[in-house]
């Protein structure tokens, strides 16, 4: 089966996928998972927001909404835009008719596979898995902060653009 064969195409449909995340910072692991769902799906959106369960955020959310267009101007196509309330809500008004998510480890298929249930149960969208992969298959943006608060260097793990950014906030914070 080739990705042609999974897209809305092949069926005679056109598919607009989204891709949410917090993304603080984007890193090279998400970029692989928007690549890979560029591939199969006709557009990809996107879609940076905050997630209430996650504590010490380094970038606010037009800061993250930047950092993300810039890591991903090399995609045609891929469209960015920022979650105002609830992640389905949002993807029915910009018309996606999948969500993609990127699975790491056992423990995230646990928790994504809860909230894509409830999200077909409240809006029909489907979810879609996609496994991580490569040698970013690991990393998380919380990661990427620990490291950076200490001093160490995340530009492998990151875009320029986005290794350049954390450096600023670092410094930034290291100033007051």
């Amino acid at each position: 089966m080739t990705s042609e064969d999974l897209t809305g195409q092949a069926r005679g449909r056109h598919v607009k996928a989204i891709v949410p995340g917090s993304f603080d910072p984007i890193t090279k692991g998400h970029l692989d998972v928007i690549e890979r769902a560029h591939k199969v799906f006709d557009e990809v959106l996107v879609a940076v927001g905050r997630n209430s369960m996650k504590q010490g955020q380094m970038f606010d959310g037009a800061e993250r909404m930047e950092l993300v267009r810039e890591a991903t101007a090399h995609i045609p196509g891929v469209q960015v835009g920022m979650i105002e309330g609830l992640l389905v809500d949002y993807a029915k008004a910009q018309g996606c008719g999948v969500i993609v998510k990127g699975l790491r480890f056992a423990s995230d298929f646990d928790y994504e596979l809860q909230m894509a249930h409830i999200n077909t149960h409240v809006s029909g969208i489907e979810t879609v898995f996609l496994p991580a992969g490569g040698p970013y298959a690991t990393i998380s943006s919380t990661m990427m902060r620990e490291i950076a608060n200490y001093g160490g260097d995340v530009s492998e793990f990151v875009t320029r653009n986005v290794a350049e950014a954390i450096a600023r906030k670092v410094a930034q914070r290291g100033e007051r």
